[in-house]
């Protein structure tokens, strides 16, 4: 899955203003910021049904943003209360301090990022990279499985050229033809795979404890003020996910839960099935457990940090990665 100028890939602004339960005189004048991305997740049946808003009184502002470093970015300039980014941009954060807590693990990655190769590129295996160009986000969660799957086939960033691209410009890119593979997730997969064949998945490094995950964080400031609120969000988030697993084989291309997946993502409603598939969704008892939010998590970070340093993308690793993964909403929700 997987993801740091401060310029909008894309931006898609909605305003919610239902008045609802309040959690106290002022609460329906409260508004919180959310930054979203594309991927394919429960979420975005939520972010369309209002529930969040209706069950909060707070008003919702979601903003599109095309990768995982950016939102990072715009919640470090206090643009943006609560993102969603890849384990990768969050490592990265808390590497420099920034005042943020993961808690939430939006998705386990596992084979919803996959490296494609261009059919006729004569790419069929990893070490058939070397001398060629390759796509992937910077400083994403995906950057940061192709570095690992080079580094294990015997090569370095120095034997294949490396384009650091937003997935709007891959899709592009790859359009084009001015790429011969990408490591990426969908939407922009699929584009990919229409024309190209799967040499690698995310899954494949994750079980050579390579995990990447999907996570939301939210800044430490609109966390200690809006406590209520995040317990209310977790409930939500634990419920839409449940609500896929239990009924995913009726999310079909011209189901409801599919048109909202579409609509948010700007995905094709032909892959959201299949694309959502490749995801796993932990449950509230998982979160909370020693795999993710209870430790895993944390160990999860560390482990990308050090790759990002030894990248040259970040100078100095925390003290303590834990400090920047909270398991009090979950634990709440439960």
């Amino acid at each position: 899955m997987n993801r740091l100028s401060k310029a909008f890939a894309s931006l898609a602004v909605t305003c919610s203003a239902v008045l609802g339960i309040s959690f106290g005189a002022a609460a329906q004048d409260k508004s919180v910021t959310f930054a979203y991305q594309d991927m394919m997740t429960p979420i975005r049946v939520l972010m369309e049904s209002g529930k969040l808003e209706s069950e909060t009184g707070y008003k919702i502002k979601w903003v599109k943003f095309g990768g995982g470093g950016d939102v990072i970015r715009a919640m470090s300039s206090g643009d943006v209360d609560i993102g969603e980014a890849g384990s990768s941009p969050v490592a990265a954060a808390a590497s420099q301090g920034l005042p943020i807590k993961l808690f939430w693990i939006l998705d386990d990655i596992a084979n919803a990022e996959q490296l494609v190769a261009r059919n006729g590129s004569g790419i069929k295996t990893i070490s058939d990279l070397k001398g060629k160009t390759v796509a992937v986000p910077f400083v994403s969660t995906s950057h940061y499985q192709l570095m690992y799957a080079l580094s294990e086939a015997g090569l370095s960033s120095k034997d294949v050229k490396l384009l650091n691209m937003r997935p709007p410009e891959i899709a592009a890119a790859w359009e084009r033809g001015d790429v011969d593979a990408t490591f990426i997730w969908a939407p922009v997969l699929d584009v990919a795979k229409r024309s190209g064949t799967v040499i690698a998945s995310a899954g494949d490094f994750a079980a050579k404890g390579k995990a990447t995950f999907d996570g939301i964080v939210v800044t430490d400031k609109f966390a200690a003020a809006n406590k209520e609120f995040m317990t209310t969000f977790v409930k939500l988030l634990a419920a839409a996910d449940a609500d896929y697993t239990a009924n995913k084989a009726s999310w079909t291309p011209d189901s409801k839960p599919v048109a909202a997946v579409v609509k948010w993502t700007g995905a094709n409603a032909a892959d959201v099935p299949a694309g959502m598939a490749a995801y796993k969704f932990p449950t509230l008892d998982e979160q909370a457990s020693a795999d993710w939010l209870g430790g895993g998590a944390a160990k999860a970070l560390q482990s990308t940090a050090e790759f990002l340093k030894e990248q040259g993308r970040v100078t100095e690793l925390a003290p303590d990665y834990a400090a920047f993964v909270t398991d009090e909403y979950v634990k709440a929700a439960k």
